[in-house]
Order: structure tokens, then C-alpha cells, then sequence
């Protein structure tokens, strides 16, 4: 992992202000779900990019009653 030499505080509420550098760089825009999760001693946020419910591939899907599939899947389905 690279090292940013960014360092911001948390405030009353728990907040952090993300640096509009990092916000261009990652393509991370006002409303853009995150991801956040720990591993080990780090705190990880990620651009949330919805996957398949099933296989977890996040190209070419299709919105099914509120889930996401992908097309594979959906034949895998049919096949059944």
C-alpha cells in the first residue's frame, strides 16, 4: 500500500474530510458509496462497485427484483 503523507483528524461526530487529490485520483464523487472494512489494524475504504450476487463479477449486470446478476449467471439459471 502507498503511502499518501495525508493526515487528518477525526472529529466530534467521527468524521474525516477525504482530500479532493485522493477524491480525483480514485473517481470518488459527492454521494459515491464506499466501502469500509477492517483488516487487521486498518481501516480500508473502497469505492463500492456492485457485483453479481452470485459469482461476484461486476460486468455487464443486470438488475433482477433489486439484485444484481451477471449474464453467465443468469444462463447458468436457465440451464437449471
Amino acid at each position: 500500500m502507498k503511502s499518501t503523507g495525508i493526515v487528518r483528524k477525526v472529529d466530534e461526530l467521527g468524521r474525516i474530510t477525504l482530500p479532493v487529490e485522493l477524491r480525483r485520483i480514485l473517481a470518488i464523487d459527492i454521494k459515491d458509496p464506499l466501502e469500509i472494512y477492517v483488516d487487521d489494524d486498518s481501516i480500508i475504504l473502497k469505492k463500492y462497485v456492485p457485483a453479481c450476487i452470485f459469482c461476484g463479477n461486476a460486468k455487464d449486470l443486470y438488475n433482477f427484483r433489486g439484485k444484481k446478476v451477471c449474464p453467465e449467471c443468469i444462463s447458468r439459471i436457465k440451464l437449471s
